[in-house]
């Protein structure tokens, strides 16, 4: 019977043509760009998602040459049409008919398409239409990935995330993933339409196979951060990361990674001792002080770095942090070993041996009187309402339009648990970081929703930096929320923020700590 039942289903979709479809278009009103992610509800519950065009190949048995009552709802937009308290409109669905849908975009950021996962073009594909990228139903055999980091390197974007499922089991590479993509105006896509990813896969399944080679002591998973190239001692390009195996969310074991150029994977090459004070993590970017490079690591804020050549980038002792707490100390919350001038003055400045504060260690020496609020360079606070505003993660670069260092940060806690995203700008990667503006939300009556570890991509940037670029992984595991979003849980979402906006026009920024100037080469 289960096969009679599947053979059916078979024969009904292998029917179905274009034309048997009811077309539902939902654009920006703004921008006429469709808007991804976006749900329409019937009055019976049944949900519909837009694709990443903003489309819904809408066939429902029973319900077609009806007029429908669609609920709409989407994070970060709103649908303008009330009726009786709820925001929706009614059509009347015909084969090979459209309505189109506008939205009032209530974000700053304007969601663009999702990158990963299945059928991102979905419904377009439904409606006989042209996607943009080339693996538009199915890449790599990924259903979905977590966390993204980037680099480039051998003249290619390299990409590679985290676990990674499949269509076959539901366990799938928790190895790392990783593929290429061309840059833009190299042979890439304008990235305001997509990105074309080639999947290093196995030859065998065709699924996204693991990067990432560790001694077998243990199957836990293996992630990577802190990705950064770099040139070694005979002039090659080399390309590492910091690999992190962790039990739940907690790490065991870390190493220092190295790309093997003949094998495509990450090979171990040091090992990071667990209570070492200072190591790559984070979204690297590069900046220039006194006529020397370095790799500044955001967790969330710049604080801790290393010069960007290869014997220091390889030995721990030579990465310092960014701190207020005198050389070769750590933070103690009964005791603090803070260090001020003869004038009193806190003393933060670069130290090797020495970790960052994280930003609780700072509340406490807050509450404690230790130090004062404002003596904290990394204190962000909404400029809309003077609230702190916590960030758990950032992505910061350096941006020509704004001249400015321009953080994209997901803040811990807030509407939602792990979906609100935030904008700020300081006059150098140490700060003072002072004012923050949301730029996009992912907050819904219980259905929020995660959009955590944002990264820009600078690379992407257009109009002299004008248009900026960043994803994050959009799931529900942590807002609260038991039920998934289906195609687009645990998968990257790419956004674009116009920061010629007049919401984003932002206060003084205060003078930097530090001369740090953007790199000669590039972010």
């Amino acid at each position: 019977m289960a096969a009679l039942a599947l053979g059916v289903v078979v024969a009904l979709s292998a029917r179905a043509a274009s034309s048997d479809y009811f077309c539902i278009e939902v654009i920006d009103e703004a921008t006429a760009r469709g808007v991804p992610l976006v749900e329409l509800q019937t009055t019976d519950k049944s949900t519909y998602i837009t694709d990443s065009n903003g489309l819904i190949a809408f066939n429902e048995p029973g319900l077609m040459n009806e007029d429908v009552w669609f609920s709409v709802f989407s994070y970060g937009y709103e649908f303008p049409h009330e009726s009786f308290g709820a925001r929706g409109v009614a059509l009347k669905v015909t084969p090979g008919g459209k309505a189109q849908l506008k939205l009032k975009r209530i974000n700053i950021a304007e969601r663009l398409y999702r990158v990963t996962g299945r059928g991102i073009y979905r419904d377009t594909i439904l409606l006989g239409k042209k996607a943009p990228i080339e693996a538009a139903a199915l890449n790599g055999r990924v259903t979905g990935q977590d966390t993204v980091e980037t680099a480039i390197f051998n003249g290619k974007l390299h990409w590679f995330w985290g676990d990674t499922n499949r269509p076959s089991h539901p366990l799938g590479n928790f190895f790392t993933s990783g593929a290429v993509s061309e840059l833009p105006g190299k042979g890439g896509l304008d990235p305001a339409v997509g990105v074309n990813l080639s999947y290093f896969t196995d030859p065998k399944s065709g699924f996204a196979r693991a990067m990432v080679n560790v001694k077998q002591r243990g199957s836990s998973p293996a992630w990577i951060g802190g990705l950064l190239v770099v040139t070694d001692d005979t002039g090659k390009e080399r390309m590492l990361a910091n690999c992190a195996r962790v039990k739940g969310l907690v790490p065991y074991e870390r190493n220092l990674l190295l790309y093997n150029d003949q094998t495509d994977a990450f090979d171990e090459f040091k090992p990071i001792p667990l209570d070492a004070p200072l190591a790559p993590n984070g979204h690297p970017m590069r900046a220039e002080v006194d006529g020397q490079e370095y790799w500044y690591f955001p967790d969330p804020f710049p604080t801790v770095r290393v010069k960007n050549e290869w014997a220091s980038v390889t030995d721990l002792s030579a990465y310092e942090g960014f701190t207020c707490l005198k050389d070769g100390s750590a933070f103690s919350k009964k005791n603090p070993p803070i260090e001020r001038d003869a004038s009193g003055k806190l003393v933060w400045k670069w130290r090797k041996a020495t970790p960052p504060l994280h930003l609780k260690e700072i509340d406490a020496l807050i509450e404690s009187g230790a130090i004062k609020a404002d003596e904290s360079p990394f204190r962000l606070r909404n400029v809309d309402d003077g609230k702190v505003i916590t960030i758990g993660a950032s992505s910061v670069y350096w941006n020509e339009y704004r001249k400015k260092w321009v953080m994209i940060g997901v803040q811990a806690g807030g509407a939602s648990y792990l979906g609100e995203v935030w904008f700020a700008e300081a006059n150098a990667p140490e700060g003072p970081w002072r004012d923050a503006k949301k730029i996009a939300t992912h907050a819904r009556k219980n259905a929020n929703r995660d959009f955590y570890n944002a990264m820009q991509h600078p690379y992407f940037a257009q109009e002299g930096g004008n248009l900026i670029y960043f994803e994050g992984t959009f799931t529900n595991a942590f807002s609260g929320s038991p039920i998934p979003t289906p195609n687009y849980d645990y998968n990257q979402l790419m956004y674009r923020l116009d920061l010629s906006d007049p919401r984003l026009k932002m206060p003084d920024a205060p003078p930097g700590l530090s001369g740090a100037r953007p790199s000669k080469l590039g972010p």
